[in-house]
């Protein structure tokens, strides 16, 4: 059994992870285990991945992850993790082989339309030229829906999504909504909001709160099969 206060910093670490999609700070847990020094949490931390209750994570900030519930059960987030996915498999297929093609893995379906569950993980791979000049960690998904035929894109289409930080208005973005849902729209500041805006008429705008959106990443090429 886990301590009082191995059960407690477990659970927050665990509540944070699904609310904001990170870790807490050590500030944070001191905080929240009303401990005055981080060498507690150090130990604490210490001995709830001695036991196989969390991980660390290599080369990523605020990198405590569980991989248990505080009931032993094993851990299944919630919350759709692309850099996760990506690394994941970055040992076995990162880069391709051929000259001017790289492989980029393709992650599943998006939504062109009314928001879809999130991204799915798809054990595929695609080619695509390096003349893209994409980021490290590209990603490729499947378009499903119509909303962004004005643009050219339709359904069955493959997107190419670049993580870029830098998202500027009128940008085509993968957006995923309350960490739930993701769905393919172009981007666009209102005041304090963010509008997720389609390309065809049938569809209306969508005006969501900033800590509503987390945008994963831009379109930068689009790839179409003909039969």
């Amino acid at each position: 059994m886990l301590t009082d206060k191995q059960n407690q910093l477990l659970s927050f670490l665990i509540k944070r992870i699904e609310q904001d999609g990170i870790s807490p700070s050590y500030e944070e847990i001191c905080l929240e285990l009303n401990l005055k020094s981080k060498s507690g949490i150090h130990r604490i931390v210490k001995a709830l991945e001695e036991r196989g209750y969390i991980e660390h994570l290599e080369n990523k900030a605020r990198a405590i992850a569980p991989t248990r519930y505080p009931n032993g059960q094993p851990y299944v987030s919630n919350v759709i993790d692309i850099n996760k996915l990506l690394h994941s498999k970055d040992k076995e297929n990162k880069e391709t082989s051929s000259e001017g093609i790289r492989k980029i893995p393709m992650l599943g379906k998006i939504a062109a339309g009314t928001p879809i569950e999130a991204i799915s993980n798809y054990d595929e791979y695609i080619d695509v030229s390096k003349n893209y000049l994409l980021s490290e960690d590209s990603f490729a998904l499947i378009v499903e829906g119509d909303s962004m035929i004005d643009e050219g894109i339709f359904d069955g289409d493959t997107v190419v999504i670049s993580k870029i930080n830098n998202i500027n208005n009128g940008d085509i973005v993968v957006a995923l909504i309350d960490k739930e849902e993701a769905t393919l729209k172009k981007f666009r500041k209102k005041g304090d909001s963010i509008a997720l805006e389609p390309s065809n008429k049938h569809y209306k705008t969508q005006i969501y709160g900033p800590d509503r959106v987390t945008i994963q990443g831009k379109m930068c090429a689009l790839i179409r099969k003909y039969l």
